[in-house]
This record gives C-alpha cells, sequence and structure tokens, in this order.
C-alpha cells in the first residue's frame, strides 16, 4: 500500500517520467534513443490510462452514491 498523496501523484510521476524520458531521447546524444523512446512512451501512456482509470472509477461511484441517496 502507498500512502495517499503519493498514491495520488503516481500518474502524474508516471507521465512526468515518460515525458522526461522522451526528452532524454531526443536532447542526449550518447544515449539509447530507441530504449528511451519506448519507456517514455510507456511512461506516458500508463499515466494517462492510470489517470482516465481513476477518473472513470470515482464518476460511476459518485452516481452510485447519488443514486443510493435519493432511494
Amino acid at each position: 500500500w502507498f500512502p495517499r498523496p503519493l498514491y495520488e501523484a503516481l500518474p502524474y510521476l508516471y507521465m512526468g517520467g515518460g515525458a522526461l524520458a522522451l526528452a532524454a531521447a531526443f536532447l542526449v546524444d550518447d544515449a539509447p534513443h530507441g530504449l528511451l523512446m519506448l519507456a517514455g512512451g510507456l511512461g506516458l501512456t500508463g499515466g494517462l490510462v492510470l489517470w482516465m482509470r481513476r477518473r472513470d472509477y470515482r464518476t460511476t461511484q459518485s452516481e452510485y452514491d447519488a443514486r443510493s441517496i435519493d432511494e
């Protein structure tokens, strides 16, 4: 289990790490460009997927909670 602030920051950390890896792939001459681009793409994709899944889950849960209050 992660502390709540770290848990909430994970999608942004993944996306930030992915963006840094992509930037390094383009800016650093002696870097393994393909590996950095792969890691960057995976980091960005993973962060976005995690962020969207959490958003959808929270929206769905709030809808269910609102229905149970109305009943």
